[in-house]
């Protein structure tokens, strides 16, 4: 049994709010049933907490209105937004995923301050296991290698 659903992990507000279809492909819905559920899985024991799930697959046009990079691995159903509030803040959870349990096999770990981002690499696609901290400032993002 699974604790994701495919309605949580393309589940969007802003999508709602501005009409935006926001359907997998058949593609990205093969990844996120064989690639990201899995992945969310291997996190979700790690932590041995519940998590809450704010971004998963977002279609190009959604994507778009939230300001996604145009390479985001959230429209290839590969990467989900998460936090675990009963688990500790971002960075917490971020580095203990890091540190902890290289088992999780993610492609891109990355700090995004109020929430975390984990992406998982395409199934003929070694993992890269990146790390990063995000730093926003004047509308503008910026990434450093590690957590902070």
């Amino acid at each position: 049994m699974s604790n994701f659903t495919l309605d949580e992990l393309t589940h969007s507000d802003t999508a709602i709010r501005k009409g935006i279809a926001n359907t997998p492909d058949m593609e990205a819905l093969t990844n996120l049933l064989d690639v990201l559920m899995p992945g969310l899985e291997r996190v979700r024991s790690v932590l041995g907490m519940p998590m809450i799930i704010s971004s998963g697959f977002r279609g190009p046009k959604l994507n778009a209105a939230v300001g996604g990079s145009s390479k985001s691995a959230h429209m290839r159903g590969l990467a989900c937004d998460f936090t675990s509030p009963k688990f500790g803040d971002p960075a917490a959870v971020c580095k203990y995923i890091m540190l902890m349990h290289k088992s999780i096999n993610y492609d891109q770990l990355i700090n995004e301050g109020k929430w975390v981002h984990i992406g998982f690499a395409d199934v003929d696609q070694p993992p890269r296991g990146e790390v990063l901290t995000a730093h926003f400032s004047n509308g503008n993002v910026t990434y450093t290698k590690g957590i902070a």
